[in-house]
């Protein structure tokens, strides 16, 4: 039996430099931080061809990332965008992940590919083609949206 996926607009894509993307997958980081609000649902989740060299020294992350491999220019995972928000100026943080700076994508149902699916991506939310979603989605039989 083949999955039936919803048509239409229903799924984005979203770059992520690498190790924030396996820290995504590892179920530890459920924050990510971008320039601008972001609409909530499902998204793919891509790293990006770029590793940020610098968070790899940071202990959070290295614990967080320890013994996985960090791929690049391939679709991970999927997840959902839960909730978009900006913590108010002089509050606490939700979450250690988060930046002041930022706007704070939270991430749900966070699910890893068994397999990389090659892809390139791009800045912002990114539509992806129907041929690499059917990839993504042939290994996540149980998936329903």
């Amino acid at each position: 039996m083949s999955l039936t996926l919803p048509e239409g607009d229903w799924i984005r894509g979203i770059s992520i430099r690498q190790p924030w993307t396996t820290a995504i997958l590892t179920g530890a980081k459920t924050i990510e931080n971008r320039p601008r609000p972001w609409r909530t649902g499902w998204v793919l989740l891509h790293a990006g061809q770029q590793t940020d060299k610098p968070a790899l020294r940071l202990p959070l992350v290295a614990r967080t990332i320890r013994d996985h491999r960090l791929v690049t220019g391939a679709v991970l995972g999927i997840a959902r965008i839960t909730d978009c928000h900006q913590d108010p100026e002089g509050a606490p943080l939700c979450s250690p992940w988060a930046r002041m700076d930022a706007w704070h994508l939270e991430l749900a149902d966070v699910q890893e590919l068994p397999l990389p699916v090659p892809a390139r991506g791009q800045l912002g939310p990114w539509k992806p083609a129907p041929g690499l979603v059917g990839q993504v989605f042939q290994q996540l039989p149980g998936f329903r949206p």
